[in-house]
């Protein structure tokens, strides 16, 4: 069910905006423009009502601090305003609002106009799903993992807590393609992946199709051991699927991996650290292949034995 919030400072008003949506939708209902912006930024809404004239913080200010934030910003807003509030319309549109209803409520205008902007809303999030999705194996693309990436390294460095990033690629691919065919190749890829996904068990394990047949995979929150081990899991199930090779460079279709784990500072850079962790693939590459190559905290490297 699509959640709804509704910022009014009038719990009558509120109430009655409740009891028009709630048959259809999860609505929250809050009575100040702080819980509202606090709610906006943790929760999951499709909709935010707004009424425009509030105390201390008004509408048109919460709606400019709700289009600036990063997680607020893509949900629609409609203005509460009364039926003299043509120019508080006007303003509100210029600042960002989808639409408007005005008081006093008519249930049937309210519902057609709330449902028309919750179907776009879903809409533009299926499209926004598609854009950032490999079409191939199903996992996050180029597009995705960058926007992924880039909120979890803030989100370490906000809570002082270890980020792993981890390069991933098959070895002697070009020579598999060459042998089996681009299908053949097509296929490996996306098996990878499968294969990868599933050994994922918490909502902040992430993997991505980084390009051709490349990987890259971020964990938040574990020491650098207990990944390095967690890695070791996956390559050895993807070894594990037998999946025959030519054998003139190998027997089974492998992965090799390389990655680093860190504590990140404001003064941290990612590019930097991610070009440890494609330096920590080369080694494992450089070293035979099918095997996982680490830097730990304390950048000591760890090798699978």
């Amino acid at each position: 069910m699509e959640k709804i919030l509704i910022v009014d400072d009038s719990a009558v008003q509120a109430a009655q905006l409740k009891s028009i949506l709630s048959d259809t939708y999860d609505v929250v209902a809050v009575h100040t423009p702080e819980e509202g912006l606090r709610l906006a930024g943790s929760g999951d809404y499709s909709l935010i009502l707004l009424d425009v004239v509030m105390p201390g913080m008004d509408g048109f200010t919460l709606l400019k601090t709700l289009q600036e934030g990063r997680r607020t910003r893509g949900v629609p807003v409609m203005l509460i305003t009364s039926l003299s509030d043509v120019s508080n319309e006007q303003y509100g549109l210029l600042l960002g609002a989808v639409d408007y209803i005005t008081k006093p409520f008519n249930a049937l205008i309210v519902k057609a106009r709330v449902n028309t902007h919750i179907n776009l809303y879903r809409y533009r999030r299926q499209i926004e799903r598609q854009s950032m999705t490999d079409q191939l194996t199903g996992i996050a693309n180029r597009r995705g993992y960058e926007e992924y990436s880039a909120a979890k390294w803030n989100e370490a460095v906000r809570l002082h807590v270890p980020i792993s990033l981890c390069m991933i690629d098959i070895d002697h691919f070009k020579r598999f393609n060459d042998t089996f065919g681009h299908p053949a190749g097509d296929k490996v890829i996306s098996t990878v992946a499968k294969t990868a996904l599933a050994h994922l068990h918490r909502s902040t394990d992430f993997i991505a199709r980084y390009g051709g047949e490349e990987f890259v995979a971020l964990f938040l929150g574990d020491p650098s051991e207990r990944i390095f081990g967690h890695l070791q899991t996956i390559r050895k199930a993807v070894e594990a699927l037998h999946i025959p090779h030519d054998p003139s460079v190998a027997q089974w279709v492998t992965i090799s991996v390389g990655g680093i784990t860190i504590v990140p500072s404001e003064s941290s850079s990612y590019d930097t650290h991610l070009k440890i962790a494609d330096t920590m693939l080369y080694d494992a590459k450089k070293h035979g292949r099918n095997t996982v190559v680490w830097a730990n905290e304390r950048m000591q490297q760890l090798w699978e034995c």
